[in-house]
């Protein structure tokens, strides 16, 4: 039986255009590491998998095709920390139903949310 989610990929013609973002800038942890892929996530966990594919070329063209979501347990200040720091938001911190979401774009385009249940509004959230 199927039970959810394992682990979700972002390929890229060259990993170290992904690897810094992911792990320096975001802040994920690096699990395990080969040449051309990495796994960041915490054990038991779902995790994010970066690699090298010979398929991928340049930045995403239909970045909205698919988007990951890392969960974070304080989205304004994750949200605060990361636009000082420079990365693109396509989305601020909004509040939804049951989430409240942030969304931005990686070094090569790819849409990625940063996900926190809903806890009413959110500093800075529309």
């Amino acid at each position: 039986m199927i039970k959810g989610l394992s682990a979700a990929s972002i390929w890229s013609a060259d990993l170290n255009n992904l690897l810094p973002f992911y792990r320096d800038v975001l802040g994920l942890k690096v699990a395990f590491q080969s040449p051309g892929f990495v796994v960041l996530g915490e054990p038991g966990s779902p995790t994010v998998g970066l690699g090298t594919h010979s398929e991928v070329r340049g930045r995403n063209p239909d970045p909205a095709r698919h988007m990951i979501g890392l969960a974070t347990d304080d989205l304004a200040a994750d949200w605060k920390r990361l636009t000082a720091a420079g990365v693109e938001f396509v989305e601020d911190p909004t509040d939804y139903d049951t989430v409240s979401i942030a969304t931005l774009r990686d070094p090569e385009g790819n849409l990625i949310q940063l996900v926190q249940p809903a806890r009413g509004r959110l500093p800075g959230a529309r």
